[in-house]
């Protein structure tokens, strides 16, 4: 066949290094030898030996899924072989985690990880259910774990003199040490999506990174998530 759909810039190479690699801006292939994480629903292709199963998330896991809707939906994949994994197209980020790391990063935005990463659902500090209810899954451990992203993220440092206010349906994940509040503000409530109430924002305050996408989820389409 001959064609530009059959040159190098769409044909998948030999895979160069073991576990989690960007395919392309779209995908993340991820190099099977043993055990890896990935959302339900993410693996677009997959070829060698590999079973895929869907991961508990225990009683007390699905209970805050249902009350907060974050959830994360897991399933395990094991074998060897590798597997391609996508989600709507959108763009795909490695992220290394190291021991004493702790990435917070919204459900939506995980694609998949290594089994070397533990996680857990945390309420966000200062922003429960009557603020709310700003729930993430916090990553620790030694790995490699795989984002999405509608459109470039922005990487904003943070510092304690110059905190960072981000508006809550933006918001993709922060590193550790930065500590977070509620923001609100009635100047901007009238400016913002032709509101007339309080805007609310989450003020990072510390010393780390703050990632923000450039566009805001409605409330119906972060369902869909």
């Amino acid at each position: 066949m001959k064609g530009d759909l059959f040159s190098n810039q769409h044909m998948v190479q030999p895979a160069s290094a073991a576990g989690m690699t960007v395919e392309n801006a779209k995908c993340i292939r991820y190099t099977v030898d043993g055990e890896m994480h990935a959302r339900q629903g993410a693996m677009i292709a997959y070829r060698g030996d590999l079973q895929f199963e869907r991961k508990g998330q225990g009683v007390g896991g699905m209970l805050k899924r249902a009350v907060t809707g974050e959830g994360l939906p897991l399933m395990a994949v094991r074998g060897q072989g590798e597997a391609w994994f996508a989600h709507e197209a959108q763009n795909c980020f490695v992220v290394e985690v190291d021991p004493g790391d702790e990435f917070t990063v919204n459900g939506r935005n995980v694609l998949c990880f290594d089994s070397t990463l533990s996680y857990r659902i945390a309420t966000v500090k200062g922003a429960g259910i009557s603020g709310g209810g700003l729930f993430n899954s916090v990553f620790t451990g030694h790995g490699r774990l795989g984002l999405v992203c509608e459109g470039n993220p922005l990487v904003i440092p943070v510092s304690s003199q110059y905190p960072v206010y981000v508006d809550t349906d933006a918001i993709v994940g922060w590193t550790a040490g930065l500590a977070t509040s509620l923001h609100r503000s009635q100047s901007l409530g009238s400016m913002l999506r032709g509101g007339s109430g309080e805007a609310v924002q989450l003020m990072l305050r510390g010393e780390g990174y703050v990632v923000v996408r450039p566009s805001e989820a409605t409330p119906q389409k972060a369902q869909q998530h």
